[in-house]
Order: C-alpha cells, then sequence, then structure tokens
C-alpha cells in the first residue's frame, strides 16, 4: 500500500501524504471508506506513530481525509480533493510562469517546454497513474 522511500531527501511524513493523495485522487482509496489507523500503519511501516498523526493531519487540513471523533479518519469526496489539489498546482504553475517571462522566456517557448514535459513524464508514458482526476 504505501512504501517508504529512504533514500528520499523528503521527510517520510512527506512521502506518506504524497502516496495517499495519489491513492485518493485515482480512485484506489473511495470516498468515506475508514483509513487505516494511526496506530496500525505506524506498526505496519515500521514508524513513529505520531509520523503518521502528522501526515493524517496535513491531509485533513489539505481536504483529503476528515476525522470522526471515536471512530478514525475516513477519505473525503474525491472531487473535494482533486479540486484542491488542482487550485495547487495552478498556484504553483503560475509562480513558474511569472519566473520564466521575467527571465525572458516567450509564451510560445512556454508552451513549447510544456509540451516536452508532459511528453517526458513517467506518469503519461506509463499511465501508472491516472492522471484525470488531477
Amino acid at each position: 500500500m504505501i512504501l517508504i522511500d529512504y533514500k528520499d531527501r523528503r521527510p517520510i511524513y512527506e512521502q506518506v501524504i504524497e502516496r495517499f493523495q495519489q491513492m485518493i485522487l485515482c480512485g484506489a482509496l473511495q470516498s468515506n471508506t475508514p483509513m487505516p489507523s494511526v496506530r496500525n500503519l505506524a506498526i505496519e511501516l515500521s514508524l513513529n506513530p505520531n509520523t503518521i498523526q502528522r501526515a493524517y493531519q496535513e491531509l485533513e487540513r489539505a481536504g483529503y481525509i476528515y476525522t470522526i471523533k471515536g471512530k478514525g479518519s475516513f477519505v473525503s469526496e474525491t472531487a473535494t480533493a482533486a479540486a484542491n489539489k488542482r487550485q495547487q498546482i495552478l498556484k504553483e504553475m503560475q509562480e513558474n510562469v511569472d519566473k520564466a517571462l521575467l527571465s525572458g522566456v516567450t509564451a510560445q517557448e512556454l508552451q513549447e517546454m510544456l509540451a516536452v514535459c508532459i511528453q517526458k513524464s513517467s506518469v503519461f508514458t506509463n499511465r501508472t497513474v491516472v492522471s484525470s482526476n488531477l
């Protein structure tokens, strides 16, 4: 379910967040289904429960999951999560477009660069992640 890459420079909780986001957005985790308990997931991944708790807090803050006291955490409506992810991506893209334009890159060059990036994307070429939800 979740694989941790200990060679990755990112903190472990960010890897957990990213993997759950991918599973929610591609439909592997359906809306309103229960998330694994913090304790069980921590044991399964051999991680500190605080690491999993932090990841769950961030997922909840971003709208991917919700918590019911005494019952646990559940997957939020996928449409809401997908919309939040799109907004985040749009913001990041806008920042990069602004940087490129300020550096003298033309709009035409930006379009060509984006086309090249899409062609080189392992997600696009391998179809390992359903991108229609992003």
